[in-house]
């Protein structure tokens, strides 16, 4: 059945748009850190599947950073463990880090492995202990509990920050016609494994391989002024005085931090977008409008 003469054109106009942005991005790197609603609906999933195989395909190199606290969640409940959070990151005990890693490592990873592979791609699954990618050291912070006077230093346990990246395993499979799909579980110099936030990892990874674009998928339309608009094309003296002015606070704090950290160490720039849009990707990479909040160096 052939296209009528509408839908022909309208087809055609996105093509037109989307070549430039196809043109630039030819060999370059993306990371992009993939959690949220678009990791648990099904529909979602596929779209992301496709978007990220469709990116490889043209000749673009997206490496993909997940998450998976609910899943880590669900499981420590099924076997009768409580999760105590304190100023929003969960505390890991050493039985708490084995859950950890079983998820993130193992039933996390590889259903997104899975799922890249059903839609045509050819993806690799890797942890911070894969070729040493992910170098880590013990996470320390502060936390004022309610009713105290000062803050106290607090033992998260195994959660850990980024201490150094070694990413020569990603390149190679980047080279090799791979797709890489990283979980956030890096390895001590004492051997002892460290749950680290996956947006830091998914940022130090973008600044290492000096890559062309930070994604951050979120369950929100991006960043928004005190009117409820969304903000995009913003540079770093823009992004301090909102922040200055309370206009981003909260949870979008340490994303805005993450993807102002990359920036500033030569990533040319960052989108945090809303995953809750099929095909989320693809309309921020590829069209004038996008779906997301764009921060450019």
């Amino acid at each position: 059945m052939s296209l009528d003469h509408s839908s022909a054109h309208n087809i055609a106009n996105v093509l037109i748009e989307a070549m430039p942005y196809i043109q630039r991005y030819v060999g370059k790197t993306l990371v992009i850190k993939y959690g949220g609603n678009a990791m648990t609906d099904p529909a979602l999933q596929a779209g992301f599947a496709r978007d990220v195989v469709m990116m490889k395909l043209i000749g673009i190199n997206p490496v993909v950073v997940h998450g998976g606290g609910p899943q880590i969640g669900n499981l420590l409940k099924r076997i009768g463990k409580e999760s105590v959070f304190i100023g929003g990151m969960r505390v890991t005990d050493s039985e708490t880090m084995d859950v950890v890693e079983m998820v993130l490592g193992g039933l996390v990873n590889k259903q997104i492995v899975n799922l890249i592979n059903q839609h045509g791609g050819r993806a690799v699954g890797l942890t911070g202990k894969d070729g040493d990618l992910i170098r880590a050291r013990k996470l320390k912070m502060t936390h004022t509990p309610e009713g105290a006077d000062a803050a106290q230093e607090v033992d998260l346990g195994h959660v850990g920050e980024v201490e150094s990246i070694d990413a020569s395993v990603v390149a190679m499979l980047d080279e090799s016609g791979f797709i890489p799909v990283v979980a956030p579980v890096g390895v001590g110099k004492n051997g002892h494994s460290y749950n680290i936030n996956a947006d830091l990892v998914a940022g130090k990874l973008a600044e290492v391989l000096q890559a062309e674009k930070l994604i951050l998928l979120t369950n929100t339309v991006g960043l928004l002024d005190k009117q409820g608009e969304l903000l995009t094309g913003l540079d770093a003296k823009q992004v301090d005085a909102l922040i200055a002015d309370g206009t981003i606070s909260g949870g979008m704090l340490p994303k805005i931090g993450c993807a102002m950290d990359a920036i500033k160490a030569g990533v040319r720039s960052a989108h945090i977008i809303d995953g809750r849009v099929e095909h989320a990707v693809l309309l921020e990479l590829f069209t004038d409008a996008g779906v997301g909040t764009l921060i450019k160096r």
